[in-house]
């Protein structure tokens, strides 16, 4: 096997000293690995990553979504990889470190969608709010594995794979307004310190969207599988689902004086529509995404430290084109329709209800599952009992979430056998 001098100790070094057998494993097929053999992965199949989970059999959910952008993930570092002459065959990108952030990237995000996360993080708003991104990290650290909470222990290379966002939460506040999204919890900076050994931030990248920029490569590669994944897949779920009919997509494109010939995107959503092909078009269409992309090399204040950080992704201007306008398709069409806000409005409701019983520290009623409510019991704050009330709202599915809600609330729903959790 040709070692890959791409990374060094640096990039493999865990939070604590572990040994494993690294005949048959690098580093980061562990870390691979553990995130496939977690129920936190499994439960993906039964959340919303558009329309509801179970609503019907060929819709996408989190963790189709997620195996789809580990694919193209993979296929991005195999074209840079062959293509690239800033990389050789003993100096490459890691695909196995690649298609680990992939398949973890949704891991925190809670039932019902972007929702669902809105909902958690008006709910936390007092506590330190809550992020589906930085949930993510907070189970790769400290939650992963249910039996010990203890997390995964992942590597460095890893762990900054999946760090889209570097700015605490703390530092967005202005005043009484909370920030809504793109942030890590005040708790999580020790992790954020150690990602980057330690090493501050220079004073250009400053709080909020100039950080967030900064990422490794692997990241920039998850980011931009992710981006592939939702602005053409989910397009063909929402044509299944009858919201992009060819009279709504073109009153669309001529109110956004957006062109309809062959070769546009628009114009050819619309073709495909007619001709039943909307998965085929999809398809061709990532394969172009993926060749649209190159490295160029870039000096910072980690590019001497790890190779992770000497290379930015550059992605073709007509392709980031393209997504924008299938994005805002999709937002305008799909996200903005009454049927998608009246879920997303039950979704709501419910959460908001789950959290005010299961909140209520003066009940009497013992209704969390014993070890859920022994850990919180346990807490030495207010903070860190809502935080764990919210870690356990986060982690149920679509049905979960329904079917506690019925039990506790629909008196002809459930039986003495339910299981709870």
């Amino acid at each position: 096997m040709v070692k890959n001098t791409f990374y060094n100790q640096f990039d493999t070094e865990r939070l604590s000293e572990e040994k494993y057998d690294e005949t048959y494993r690098s580093a980061f097929q562990v870390d691979r690995d553990r995130v496939l053999h977690t129920p936190t992965f499994r439960s993906l199949q039964s959340k919303t990553q558009v329309f509801w989970s179970g609503e019907y059999d060929f819709y996408r959910t989190r963790l189709t979504h997620s195996l789809e952008v580990a694919q193209i993930g993979r296929s991005i570092c195999n074209f840079l990889n062959t293509r690239s002459d800033l990389l050789r065959d003993d100096y490459f990108i890691d695909s196995d470190l690649v298609e680990a952030a992939c398949l973890s990237h949704d891991l925190g995000h809670p039932p019902f969608g972007h929702a669902g996360e809105r909902t958690l993080n008006r709910l936390m708003g007092d506590y330190g709010g809550f992020e589906g991104n930085a949930q993510t990290l907070r189970l790769l650290t400290d939650r992963i594995f249910s039996s010990s909470k203890s997390g995964m222990n992942p590597s460095r290379a890893f762990m900054d794979s999946v760090l889209k966002y570097k700015t605490l939460w703390s530092e967005l506040c202005d005043g009484d307004k909370t920030p809504h999204n793109h942030f890590l919890y005040d708790q999580q900076s020790p992790y954020l310190d150690w990602v980057f050994g330690g090493r501050d931030f220079p004073v250009e990248y400053g709080p909020g969207k100039s950080r967030d920029k900064f990422s490794s490569v692997e990241c920039q590669i998850m980011d931009w599988a992710d981006d592939t994944a939702y602005s053409l897949n989910d397009l063909a779920d929402s044509v299944r689902a009858g919201f992009l009919t060819i009279e709504r997509v073109e009153r669309w494109a001529d109110e956004n004086k957006c062109g309809v010939e062959k070769g546009t995107p628009v114009g050819d959503l619309l073709r495909s529509i007619r001709g039943n092909r909307v998965e085929l078009m999809a398809g061709n269409r990532i394969g172009r995404y993926i060749q649209s992309v190159k490295l160029e090399e870039d000096v910072n204040f980690m590019s001497e430290v790890s190779s992770r950080y000497k290379y930015k992704l550059v992605v073709g201007e007509g392709v980031q084109s393209e997504t924008r306008e299938f994005k805002k398709m999709a937002y305008d069409l799909v996200f903005k329709s009454p049927e998608l806000n009246q879920l997303e409005y039950k979704g709501d409701h419910l959460l908001s209800k789950l959290w005010e019983i299961l909140g209520d520290e003066k009940s009497p009623y013992h209704v969390l599952p014993d070890d859920v409510a022994s850990e919180i019991a346990g807490a030495s704050s207010l903070d860190s009992r809502k935080r764990l009330l919210c870690d356990f709202l986060a982690s149920q599915t679509d049905g979960s979430a329904t079917r506690l809600y019925k039990r506790l609330m629909v008196p002809d729903f459930g039986s003495i056998g339910d299981l709870l959790g």
